[in-house]
């Protein structure tokens, strides 16, 4: 799922950034890093909250070559 469907999804359910961000116990202004792209969501809280919402998987990495 790209951070553009999941935008839509929360608009078609009429959930907000905000609330998703409070009901699964993350920082709402890195929930929004997340969706907008400014944090690529490598790792660490970031890395979680891109799993949780689809854009990632639990399994993702990267290529090193």
């Amino acid at each position: 799922m790209t951070p553009e469907q999941v935008k839509q999804s929360f608009r078609q359910e009429g959930k907000t950034v905000t609330s998703w961000a409070l009901e699964n116990n993350f920082p709402r202004n890195l929930v929004y890093s997340v969706l907008n792209g400014r944090c690529k969501a490598n790792y660490g809280k970031a890395y979680e909250i891109a799993v949780k919402l689809g854009i990632k998987g639990s399994n993702h990495t990267t290529s090193l070559v």
